[in-house]
């Protein structure tokens, strides 16, 4: 049954909201959190960040004058209550489906979304951008940016708070604490206290306190303003933010609306310099199943309710390509001291966890940094360890510039495990590894795989492991494998050398990476038509097989290059290629398959590939378009 939710029932925007006492927030904090329950176990997503800052979330919007006052939440997976606020409960329960609601922030999806987040520490940044513009058009609405503590371990962050000093008018960071990292829970004193050092009458003290204080010489100025830092930093701990330029108001709780409520509309008050609220949270608050979770319930498959269990597959699936990873590493660390891993605050979410509790000293965690990562990773093998870099394709994006110029330029022989590279499902496009194809290929010297099945990714961990003389990436998707023996003992594969699978005749497709399975089936579409087909592995995209390639060109009528990842990248690199070696002239017909030119929206992963042309129908329908059979069309072909 759905929740009962009086209160909420009559909310359709957050101006609703505005005139509601504390009673009423706190009732319908309680009504937004079981909806956000209730919506969850029917779609899965992200659930304990979420359910931290229900209280926030219903007094930011009841203080605040959203939308015209901008508001944005760093990564987005928290905002599930946000988007039942602002007039999105009616299809909270397509959260991540095809055609629903996205996991993240979306600016083409409500006005009350101004800016789009899904990976973090981006809020301060484009929150100092929308002050920007405001004051350019002499505007005077407030900007609030909403960051986690865990995303204040990435450099951006800084970097932005650096900046802030230069904003004119009201700007609030709230900073949510949800894993005590900073500081620990506090209580009524410390609320009471945030309250009166942001208050009017404090406010009202304190600028009576810098008048007098101007008529003093500049030394005694400044050791006046030291004075009342130190002495609210005593109280607050916030010396630090107050060196970046930030008024600080903390640490308070977060779950406190009566503390909550009137401390931001204080800070709303403050425009001589930027205000950063100190927030501390409880991740998952308020369902005991999450609450009790070591992960809070981070990320969720539909789950029931009432016992927080999740739905387990009717019969046992193959291992993930994660799992996979994390157990042909550990294999090879059993046997190589040097070998140690490294990850930017993904450890479960790249299987290191597993690593690290079999090598908890070899393990190294660096937070929401994949820049320091990548670099980090560096240092490692320019003393001569063997560090394996585990990042989503999605998140090295962030740290390319240090792949190029600390690693590869370099010939450092760091190795990058590409977890979730192409397309990821229901977190669609922000968290699709799309473009690491091209990007790594690009560069000069780069040793560059990608694992066809379980098998492969093993062998490819050992390849990884045996290249000391530059770096070397491989790439793997996200979810569970094909159920294909692993090697007890995996064997490195010769460095440049695909592989033919199945032999034909008439049409030849090559595949690099996930989408051979795919291939092998759209093989026996076309038999089914009488179009005989070889079916072939690159391996890798760099170094290139190119004997493989000439020769598929040279004893077929066509060739198809397979690949789940953006135009520039595999199938570019063979048209150089053959384009170099002439074997364009002699009138070969091919055909590159990619992701399509676009940025494709959450869906069950069928239908993305379907949609990509990447299923078996798609691939087959282009090697008929490529023969000139005229049937093209892969409506035609599905089977």
């Amino acid at each position: 049954m759905p929740p009962v939710t009086p209160l909420l029932d009559t909310v359709s925007s957050p101006a609703d909201i505005r005139g509601y006492s504390v009673a009423q927030l706190r009732q319908l904090a309680d009504e937004v959190r079981a909806e956000t329950i209730d919506a969850v176990s029917q779609t899965g997503g992200h659930l304990g960040a979420g359910l931290g800052v229900v209280e926030l979330t219903v007094a930011l919007h009841h203080v605040y004058q959203t939308p015209e006052d901008i508001l944005i939440w760093d990564v987005g997976h928290q905002a599930y209550p946000h988007k039942i606020l602002t007039g999105r409960r009616d299809r909270i329960r397509t959260l991540r489906q095809g055609g629903g609601l996205s996991g993240f922030t979306k600016r083409a999806e409500s006005p009350y979304d101004p800016f789009g987040a899904a990976h973090a520490a981006t809020s301060i940044s484009a929150a100092l951008g929308f002050c920007a513009a405001r004051d350019a058009g002499g505007r005077d609405n407030s900007v609030v940016a909403v960051i986690g503590d865990g995303s204040m371990s990435a450099g951006m962050a800084y970097e932005a708070m650096n900046n802030a000093c230069e904003t004119t008018g009201q700007l609030t960071v709230i900073l949510n604490d949800n894993d005590m990292s900073i500081a620990p829970p506090v209580g009524g004193m410390s609320a009471y206290m945030a309250r009166l050092v942001s208050g009017g009458g404090y406010q009202s003290l304190r600028k009576l306190g810098k008048s007098v204080a101007s008529a003093f010489p500049r030394p005694l100025q400044e050791a006046a303003r030291k004075a009342e830092e130190f002495a609210r930093g005593m109280v607050t701990g916030g010396t630090f933010f107050e060196e970046l330029g930030f008024y600080y108001i903390g640490p308070i709780d977060g779950h406190d609306m009566e503390a909550l409520v009137p401390i931001l509309q204080n800070a709303r008050e403050i425009r001589d310099r930027p205000v950063l609220v100190h927030v501390v949270t409880q991740k998952g608050k308020g369902y005991a199943p999450a609450e009790s979770a070591d992960d809070k319930l981070h990320a969720v498959a539909r789950f029931d309710v009432v016992t927080g269990r999740q739905a387990k597959p009717a019969q046992p699936a193959p291992p993930s390509y994660t799992r996979v990873f994390a157990d042909a590493l550990i294999a090879q660390a059993e046997a190589d001291p040097r070998i140690v891993a490294v990850t930017a605050a993904m450890p479960s979410g790249t299987g290191l966890d597993l690593f690290g509790k079999r090598f908890p000293d070899r393990t190294f965690d660096v937070g929401i940094a994949e820049q320091h990562a990548v670099t980090f990773a560096a240092g490692l093998a320019a003393d001569g360890m063997k560090p394996f870099a585990a990042i989503y394709s999605t998140f090295l994006q962030r740290g390319y510039d240090q792949v190029v110029h600390d690693v590869a330029i370099q010939r450092l022989p760091v190795r990058f495990a590409m977890d979730r590279a192409g397309l990821v499902g229901a977190d669609g496009p922000t968290h699709a590894g799309s473009f690491d194809i091209g990007f790594m290929g690009a560069l000069p010297g780069m040793v560059l795989m990608a694992a066809a099945d379980e098998a492969e990714l093993a062998r490819m961990v050992a390849t990884a492991a045996a290249i000391d003389d530059r770096p070397s990436a491989f790439r793997y998707p996200r979810g569970e494998g094909l159920g294909v023996e692993i090697p007890a003992r995996p064997e490195p594969l010769e460095i440049g050398r695909g592989r033919i699978v199945r032999e034909g005749s008439t049409v030849a497709l090559l595949s690099f990476g996930a989408r051979l399975g795919e291939c092998l089936k759209a093989a026996d579409l076309l038999a089914a038509r009488g179009v005989s087909a070889t079916i072939a592995d690159a391996r890798f995209a760099k170094p290139l097989d190119e004997d493989l390639v000439l020769r598929l060109a040279r004893e077929h009528e066509a060739l198809v290059t397979v690949e789940e990842g953006s135009m520039g990248g595999f199938g570019a690199f063979v048209l150089q290629m053959l384009a170099a070696r002439g074997a364009l002239d002699r009138g070969l017909r091919i055909r590159t398959l990619t992701l399509p030119d676009i940025f494709q929206d959450q869906d069950k992963p069928e239908a993305m590939y379907a949609q990509a042309g990447l299923d078996a129908a798609g691939i087959a329908a282009a090697a008929f378009g490529v023969l000139g059979s005229g049937l093209s069309a892969a409506g035609g072909l599905r089977a």
